[in-house]
């Protein structure tokens, strides 16, 4: 950049700071009404959630147990086929890379299945909020081709005011909603998965306390 554009912008960033703005009281979104009253609502947000779920693309099985979970993996071709496979949910799905181990993220530029542990789902978009509380590298969560998470039934919500409310302060340097794998699509209608992230999602709705 000259010093003819530079002094051209420095101009304009001095004339926004000089001028005196009067704050605005922000309105009250909902009104007398409480968010309960307003915001979306399902009577069984788990059902609604693993249909949404599906709907933007992933696979949602709800099953009792971890066990469960690991029985239906094994029955998955992707998972059977991988050969680098991150397990951040304990002994119960086992895994052949461990994060602790790595220094560089790009090294798990080869990261065939991530399994992972949601915090809460939300039913009207099917989206999870994870941090990196027990995850070394943020990047595993985009960088690998097949994404797993591990949500509890009992931890679904209906909605994203209920969502951020839940969250309130977050207590990590870093979250994340996840819904679906990845999708970008182009002027043609190309529908392209996995460009930005993972291939596949696989959701397992698990009947454990939140």
């Amino acid at each position: 950049m000259g010093s003819k554009a530079r002094d051209s912008r420095q101009a304009i960033l001095d004339r926004l700071r000089s001028r005196e703005v009067t704050p605005v009281e922000l309105p009250a979104i909902f009104g007398d009404d409480s968010i309960s009253q307003v915001a979306i609502g399902f009577d069984d947000p788990p059902t609604q959630f693993a249909g949404t779920v599906e709907a933007v693309g992933g696979l949602c099985l709800q099953v009792g147990s971890m066990q469960e979970a690991l029985n239906k993996l094994e029955q998955d071709e992707v998972y059977r086929d991988a050969a680098r496979r991150c397990s951040l949910v304990g002994d119960e799905i086992p895994g052949n890379v461990n994060l602790q181990e790595i220094e560089d993220p790009h090294e798990l530029s080869s990261l065939d299945f991530l399994i992972a542990r949601a915090e809460f789902g939300v039913a009207e978009n099917g989206a999870m909020w994870i941090t990196d509380r027990d995850i070394r590298h943020r990047a595993s969560l985009f960088i690998t081709q097949h994404l797993a998470l591990v949500v509890s039934r009992q931890s679904i919500i209906s909605n994203m005011h209920q969502a951020y409310e839940r969250i309130g302060q977050p207590e990590t340097p870093f979250g994340v909603f996840i819904a679906g794998p990845s999708k970008t699509a182009d002027i043609e209608q190309s529908l392209v998965l996995g460009a930005h992230g993972c291939r596949t999602l696989t959701v397992f709705l698990v009947d454990e306390p939140a």
